[in-house]
């Protein structure tokens, strides 16, 4: 991919971007695993454990192979490494979603700040940068905490 973004648009569910080489197409998977790695990434690293949860996290939401939300999360990686200002373009893409797809992105991404044991502030600054990104509304943000807690906490 280029470095430069001549045009973009919002194509129904879809994010149409043209650069110097061409048209690529984003969709919400590619935006939920782009999510997904810039919390991860939150810390400086990412940690094995969240890979693992990553991958896991979108395979279970779209129901695909493991192969494929492998696939899905390296692509995200390189042409979010490649392309400097496709991020605040997938924002808009967020911007569309339903809140409960938001929510849903919310709890994936806080099993994902999760996973290594450690739930480091600078990752919860990302967390919260993200969301505040697509747009997701305060009382969303509360819901997908309390999905969290009631889904991973041990029941009495």
């Amino acid at each position: 991919m280029s470095d430069t973004i001549r045009t973009s648009r919002l194509d129904g569910n879809e994010l149409i971007v043209e650069t110097r080489d061409g048209v690529r197409v984003y969709d919400s998977r590619f935006l939920v695993a782009a999510l997904l790695i810039f919390v991860a990434r939150g810390s400086g690293r990412i940690e094995p454990e969240e890979s693992a949860q990553m991958i896991a996290q979108i395979q279970n939401h779209f129901r695909i192979e493991s192969a494929e939300s492998l696939s899905l999360l390296t692509r995200a990686m390189s042409e979010l490494a490649d392309e400097a200002g496709l991020a605040p373009e997938l924002a808009k893409l967020g911007q569309t979603l339903a809140e409960a797809e938001k929510e849903d992105i919310a709890v994936m991404a806080l099993k994902v700040i999760a996973a290594d044991g450690r739930r480091e502030a600078s990752e919860m600054e990302h967390f919260n940068m993200a969301l505040n990104a697509i747009g997701t509304a305060p009382a969303t943000i509360h819901r997908a905490f309390d999905r969290y807690f009631e889904e991973t906490m041990p029941r009495s």
